[in-house]
């Protein structure tokens, strides 16, 4: 419900002529079977975003919930585009985590699915290609994600490793030629802000998030991003992040302004 309370006091202050509300399931929803916690109302929530964003090749900005929701906006991003597509993804863990027998959190792997080893259903289709996959200001890596990394081309900057344009130049290198960010709001230090429910320490300050961001979307085009992770402690605590989350909003945005997708 904090991520709820999070994504509409977000789509408070976007333009409702340029904004869609994707509705998500009630219930909880059941594994059955897939290794994924909840898989059935995920794979809803991720079709009704599909449906969304269908028909339009114009990038979108979703604005979570969790980070599983950009598995559809990464896929929307392969299929409209020119096939030469690099994520960013800044985010304090890097969630390449591999699924397992017992029930694993969609958010903590959904990295990995649009790499394309996910769950049936839940899988990048089509998949990213791990040399185009940029993760940035990670903090937490577990071992599952290690072994991932150290087995595959992904690239990682830590916190100290950003800064005069040093993410714009990783996706340079990848040989892309858009660009998607997705930007968990843990990717901050907890200092800056606080509706977030996984805070992790020595993160980014916001001046230096903001412009990375901008010398990204400078060099080059974006074909999408997402905003995930906002959770107020209640609606009420809300409005006083909401200027750190705009700012982000509109270094990722500035000078184009794609819908937004909530």
């Amino acid at each position: 419900m904090r991520l709820s309370d999070g994504a509409l006091a977000i789509m408070g202050d976007l333009p409702s002529a340029k904004t869609t509300l994707v509705d998500v399931p009630l219930g909880a929803g059941e594994a059955l079977g897939t290794g994924v916690a909840r898989f059935s109302s995920l794979r809803q929530v991720h079709d009704r975003i599909r449906m969304a964003l269908a028909g339009d090749p114009e990038p979108a900005v979703l604005i979570g919930g969790d980070c599983g929701v950009e598995l559809a906006g990464v896929e929307h991003a392969l299929a409209t585009g020119d096939g030469r597509l690099a994520v960013v993804w800044l985010d304090a863990h890097p969630d390449l985590g591999a699924l397992g027998s017992a029930p694993r959190a969609f958010c903590g792997t959904v990295a990995r699915a649009i790499l394309g080893e996910g769950a049936d259903g839940l899988s990048g289709e089509p998949a990213l290609s791990p040399d185009r996959f940029v993760a940035a200001g990670v903090r937490l890596i577990d071992d599952d994600e290690q072994d991932y990394l150290d087995a595959h081309d992904v690239r990682l900057l830590r916190v100290p490793e950003l800064g005069d344009g040093a993410l714009a130049e990783q996706v340079a290198a990848t040989g892309a030629t858009s660009v998607y960010v997705h930007v968990d709001l843990d990717v901050l230090d907890p200092g800056q802000l606080e509706g977030i429910g996984d805070p992790q320490p020595f993160g980014l300050e916001l001046p230096a998030l903001v412009a990375e961001l901008k010398a990204l979307v400078a060099r080059f085009p974006l074909a999408g991003a997402g905003i995930a992770m906002f959770s107020p402690e209640s609606p009420e605590a809300a409005p006083g992040d909401l200027p750190t989350v705009l700012r982000i909003l509109s270094a990722l945005t500035s000078p184009a302004q794609p819908r937004a997708v909530a």
